[in-house]
């Protein structure tokens, strides 16, 4: 298994030097996009080299590139490449006709759930699903919910609106990112809902999960085990739910080595992106065409009227319905532990590697 934070080091690094005249530039620490914390191995100064500039750990957004993309044709000469993680993107084609640059793909955040979840399937964390009593629908953490991410708001709004609060659900007072407070971030999406500011305007904000406080970041670990164990399946918002691309973290993850059934927040085709790499979805136990949708307010009120439809079920036959799941449940979990899923990503990492 590749741990995330040597990937660049043990993987790359040493194709790059097996090469002629080929550099690697990616970004220290993680999670930044800042042109001065880009790493620059092995040193090539040739004006013919290839450039290859990772742009794995975020997603593309116009207006986080631009000055660094510009600073970075700028400074290393040679034929640039960038590497991304989000498939069939707009972005990516912007990216590539605006500054001439050549995309390649493949799916880092994957790397990451292996790299983050390891050895969870040899804890006593997790309760064995067999064992489970489901009282509750899902479970939605939500942490950043300004910026590209206020899709988080927009699912919220339904979940509040529809007084799904019964369910295990946090969200914060005041963005942890943007430090904006929620009322004021609420305002700027009037044009969707009207009464938005009044639904939140409504809520004993902050919700937090018991035992927390300022919705900490745990990305990296699995938590929230005895919670996760009451709900039928886990509510994934994830960091990208708009626009034509492809793009998954390691948030979609969490459910299945959780063992739960899940259903995502994220852009149009993310379950049948994830089922590409081989997972399966749970389209047998309830309806997932809002995987279809292709507009993004209305494919978050698909989710909400299915999560409506679930909330309302008998407890008993939520308890069948996870019941029902295991098959899919146990599928994914050892997809995602036996070492197949991690074949597939090398696979893609090898075949990347070869059309450089």
């Amino acid at each position: 298994m590749i741990r995330i934070d040597e990937i660049y080091q043990n993987v790359f690094v040493p194709w790059a030097q097996s090469q002629r005249n080929c550099g690697m530039h990616w970004f220290d620490p993680f999670g930044s996009t800042d042109l001065q914390d880009l790493v620059n191995q092995p040193q090539v100064d040739q004006l013919d080299s290839r450039r290859y500039l990772f742009w794995d750990q975020e997603p593309l957004h116009k207006d986080t590139v631009a000055v660094t993309l510009t600073k970075f044709k700028k400074m290393y000469s040679g034929h640039h490449h960038i590497i991304t993680s989000e498939k069939d993107s707009d972005q990516v084609e912007y990216i590539k006709n605006t500054y001439h640059i050549t995309p390649h793909y493949y799916f880092f955040h994957g790397w990451a759930a292996l790299d983050w979840y390891r050895g969870y399937n040899r804890s006593l964390l997790i309760q064995p699903p067999e064992e489970r009593t489901i009282t509750r629908t899902f479970i939605a953490p939500n942490r950043i919910i300004g910026g590209q991410r206020q899709h988080r708001l927009l699912m919220l709004y339904h979940i509040f609106k529809y007084e799904l609060t019964n369910n295990w659900i946090s969200c914060p007072a005041v963005c942890p990112d943007e430090h904006v407070p929620v009322v004021d971030l609420v305002r700027s999406l009037n044009h969707i809902y009207p009464d938005i500011e009044q639904i939140f305007s409504n809520q004993p904000l902050p919700i937090d999960f018991p035992g927390e406080t300022g919705h900490p970041m745990k990305s990296c670990w699995l938590d929230l085990f005895r919670e996760s164990a009451d709900c039928l399946l886990y509510l994934v918002t994830e960091t990208l739910a708009s626009g034509r691309r492809q793009h998954l973290t390691e948030k979609t993850f969490k459910p299945i080595c959780l063992r739960m059934p899940f259903i995502i927040v994220g852009t149009q085709g993310s379950l049948a992106y994830l089922r590409s790499y081989g997972f399966r979805t749970f389209g047998e136990l309830w309806d997932e065409s809002y995987d279809d949708e292709p507009n993004d307010t209305v494919r978050i009120e698909c989710i909400a009227s299915l999560l409506r439809n679930l909330d309302k079920l008998p407890t008993q036959d939520k308890q069948d319905l996870f019941d029902q799941a295991q098959e899919i449940i146990e599928h994914n979990y050892q997809h995602f532990y036996s070492g197949t899923f991690e074949q597939i990503l090398w696979n893609e990492l090898q075949g990347m590697l070869n059309e450089f």
